[in-house]
């Protein structure tokens, strides 16, 4: 078996709830790991939709959480953990251009939005504060194993 990742808010592939989008609290997800690589240094997490601006005509993929360095001993984020990391765990920088999370806010259509996560052989360095593009190159020949969890959203009424 290889890294699972869950969340208690939602199933694969399911709705996310209010709560954690625009139209509700914007709380970060509960997300919940497993089937951890035994040489691993830290988690690094992604939270991108590539649906944007509109799932029929995509033209970007928009980051809405960047988190790195969450410690090997962490095995779960609980709902709204985006206002307090686990100690040693880093922010990135989203497309919003700021750190922390940005949840579901999808101007037309229903939303996929990719849950990616890393196990890492190295916690990496803490400054500069990374983007999404600056992680990835930073993880490279680094990651263990990679597990995806996604969810959908759409507006209310939309």
């Amino acid at each position: 078996m290889s890294l699972q990742l869950t969340s208690s808010a939602f199933v694969a592939n399911g709705d996310m709830p209010r709560q954690l989008t625009c139209e509700g609290g914007d709380r970060s997800p509960p997300l919940a790991w497993s089937v951890v690589p035994v040489d691993t240094k830290s988690f690094a997490l992604i939270v991108d939709d590539p649906d944007a601006p509109d799932p029929a005509a995509p033209q970007r993929t928009w980051v809405h959480w960047v988190v790195y360095n969450l410690p090997a001993d962490v095995a779960a984020l609980e709902e709204g953990a985006s206002t307090q990391l686990p100690t040693g765990a880093r922010d990135g920088r989203n497309d919003w251009g700021r750190t922390g999370y940005g949840g579901p806010c999808p101007p037309v259509g229903r939303h996929r939005y990719f849950h990616k996560l890393y196990a890492l052989d190295i916690e990496l360095p803490a400054e500069p504060v990374l983007d999404k593009a600056g992680l990835e190159r930073a993880m490279e020949g680094h990651v263990l194993a990679r597990a995806e969890l996604v969810g959908t959203y759409q507006k209310t009424g939309r």
